[in-house]
């Protein structure tokens, strides 16, 4: 009887099947945390802190607290209402916090004469709901501004974004075309941003794009873009881009300034005020 006597392993052979082992786990994670990424992106961007519906946000006289609904939630607004205003400011906020942290420096809007409106997204302060997707976000958006909207009917319209919401100011003023269109640490766009903090994240996986960098050139009014010389998150180079995307815009670049204490340099409110004087 013949015996087939089967030759032992090279180390090379071994070697390549470990390999081939660690290569199929490698890629099997990497599918995990983007699938984990496409899913979970709301808890990536999003840092919203809930507020109790009894709590007061503002003792001002002249600021009223008002609310929009929307399918499947209500948003919390508050709005700065003066006697005579010269228009509205229509503001925004980042993607963390609520309205008791960002409704702040109202006295740069009394003596301007503009109104302020600004609203929490879902889930944000009193705002009830959470967000789904891009689409949503810039509904809501768009159903604020049209309920505030016919007040201000041949007055000067503002609409300002900061940070996250300077890329949903921009699709409104797209659709809106304001007077002025104020943006504060913007970006390019998600992709663009997730590019430069992540780069291992494919564009395909993201499906919060805020393409700002696609809207500007379309916009008629004013275009004024504020960024942080020491911004970290989004580095003032993004702001670089925007402006050569929309002709006639203005770009201040606020020395010494990061990305969330833009607000304590005199440098902004001069920049903001100075652009709220220049409408007539």
């Amino acid at each position: 009887m013949n015996t087939r006597v089967t030759p032992p392993q090279t180390p090379r052979r071994g070697l390549a099947r470990v390999a081939l082992a660690v290569a199929g786990l490698a890629m099997a994670v990497y599918a995990a945390i983007l699938a984990g990424l496409w899913f979970g992106q709301e808890r990536l961007l999003f840092r919203p802190v809930p507020l109790p519906d009894a709590k007061r946000l503002v003792r001002e006289p002249d600021v009223q607290e008002t609310s929009v609904a929307v399918p499947g939630a209500r948003l919390s607004m508050l709005e700065l209402r003066l006697p005579q205003p010269r228009g509205v400011v229509f503001y925004l906020h980042g993607n963390s916090g609520n309205l008791a942290s960002w409704f702040v420096n109202t006295s740069l809007y009394r003596r301007s004469g503009f109104d302020l409106v600004m609203l929490d997204y879902r889930g944000y302060g009193k705002s009830t709901g959470h967000i789904d997707s891009e689409a949503q976000l810039h509904a809501d958006v768009r159903a604020a501004w049209q309920q505030v909207a016919p007040r201000y009917a041949g007055r000067r319209v503002v609409l300002l974004g900061r940070s996250l919401g300077s890329g949903l100011a921009a699709r409104l003023a797209l659709e809106v075309q304001p007077d002025l269109t104020v943006l504060v640490s913007p970006y390019r766009s998600m992709v663009a941003l997730a590019q430069l903090h992540y780069p291992w994240v494919p564009e395909s996986v993201l499906r919060y794009r805020l393409r700002t960098d696609e809207v500007l050139a379309a916009l008629r009014g004013q275009v004024l873009l504020v960024h942080g010389e020491r911004d970290m998150l989004v580095p003032s180079g993004h702001s670089e881009v925007l402006r050569a995307q929309a002709p006639g815009s203005t770009l201040a670049i606020i020395a010494g300034a990061g990305h969330n204490d833009l607000q304590n340099f005199e440098a902004y409110a001069r920049a903001l005020t100075d652009a709220l004087a220049a409408l007539r």
